[in-house]
């Protein structure tokens, strides 16, 4: 049923790979983190590659919530108790960073004017002010939330993007920086030194691998350590009975929503209702979730039809934490975001780059130590 943010968004076409070539760098996966990460090389002055199996942003880059929220996977305080405070708040010091950053660079695709964590009880209202609470410990933004959209928290950082515009922006800026791209070019090996494809290779020193739902399929070796994973969507048609202002998260985390300023609902969730079958990296929308997702748009007031449904394929990992390590000498693996790829991969795959050019990136130091 298409995807809502391919509405009025042309993605530009890059040629196929069909020669050999030499690269400082290779990017692997262009979605948003690896898009960014062939922005950032080239504007390091590096003579920089990017290949897609796909279009750009043909993955979860492309079909996701369009939520940009600061921090790891789960929530400040939970980080704060697994991983320590200093480390906890480096982590999200760091989000909070890279979402300036993403703002600067793509400005007409972005808004940050806060998002809500709403609860949907007394208890989850007592896990939100306790998230409230670490915020404020540790000198971030936040504030009580009490109004149309429900009671909980607004962080004034947060904010919402569109997905397909903010890629395409980012290709077009590589472009002019003088990256090279390349689709429909699945790599077929990747290998220390060289990423061989269907009628090419390239040749080069570091090779980045920015690919979340299917990293386990790019680098084999990995494969044990993560779980793809379905998340699914629908948006409606115009809704001219609602003006929500802020995208919501709530009920843990595990459903989210933002009107966009068209009118449209976007709106996704209800994963925890099926774990099993929604672990998997088959992209088919369910009409389990379908049904789960219109009955949430009902509770909320919506009443514009459904016009679009979709999925796309993460991963997640053990620990919560993303992959960022180096698999072979010269090939690091950046992915599996756990669902918070929007930041956490554009900021994770940036500061591999600086790690590949410079030895050490604080980043990388602070997500693997």
């Amino acid at each position: 049923m298409g995807i809502v943010w391919d509405i009025n968004v042309e993605r530009p076409e890059f040629p196929q790979l069909k020669s050999n070539l030499e690269a400082d760098l290779v990017v692997v996966g262009l979605g948003g983190s690896g898009l960014t990460a062939l922005l950032h090389a080239a504007g390091r002055g590096l003579n920089i590659i990017g290949i897609d199996a796909d279009r750009i942003a043909a993955g979860a880059a492309g079909r996701n919530g369009g939520l940009l929220l600061a921090g790891i996977a789960d929530f400040h305080h939970n980080v704060r108790k697994d991983l320590g405070v200093a480390r906890a708040t480096a982590l999200y010091q760091h989000t909070l960073d890279e979402m300036d950053r993403i703002q600067a660079t793509t400005p007409q695709a972005v808004s940050r004017i806060g998002a809500l964590r709403i609860a949907e009880d007394a208890t989850e209202l007592a896990d939100t002010y306790a998230h409230r609470d670490a915020l404020l410990a540790d000198g971030f933004p936040v504030e009580d939330y009490e109004g149309e959209q429900g009671v909980g928290i607004l962080i004034p950082t947060d904010g919402t993007f569109h997905p397909a515009k903010r890629a395409v922006q980012l290709a077009e800026l590589a472009q002019a920086a003088g990256a090279q791209i390349f689709t429909h070019s699945p790599a077929n090996k990747i290998e220390s030194g060289v990423v061989t494809t269907n009628q090419g290779s390239i040749r080069t020193k570091h090779i980045v691998v920015a690919v979340d739902g299917n990293l386990g399929k790019v680098l084999p070796e990995i494969a044990d350590q993560i779980q793809p994973t379905r998340l699914q969507m629908i948006s409606t048609e115009p809704e001219l009975k609602l003006n929500l202002k802020y995208a919501v998260y709530t009920r843990q985390g595990w459903d989210y929503w933002q009107q966009l300023p068209d009118g449209r609902i976007a709106i996704g969730g209800g994963r925890d209702l099926a774990i099993d079958q929604e672990a998997t990296d088959v992209v088919k929308p369910t009409q389990m979730m379908r049904d789960y997702l219109e009955h949430k748009l009902e509770s909320i007031g919506a009443t514009a039809l459904v016009e679009h449904h979709w999925a796309a394929i993460v991963s997640y990992t053990a620990s919560g934490l993303p992959i960022v390590k180096q698999v072979q000498p010269g090939v690091w693996a950046v992915g599996a975001y756990c669902g918070t790829g929007n930041v956490v991969g554009a900021l994770l795959a940036r500061s591999v780059v600086d790690q590949c050019i410079d030895g050490h990136s604080q980043v990388v130091a602070d997500f693997v130590s």
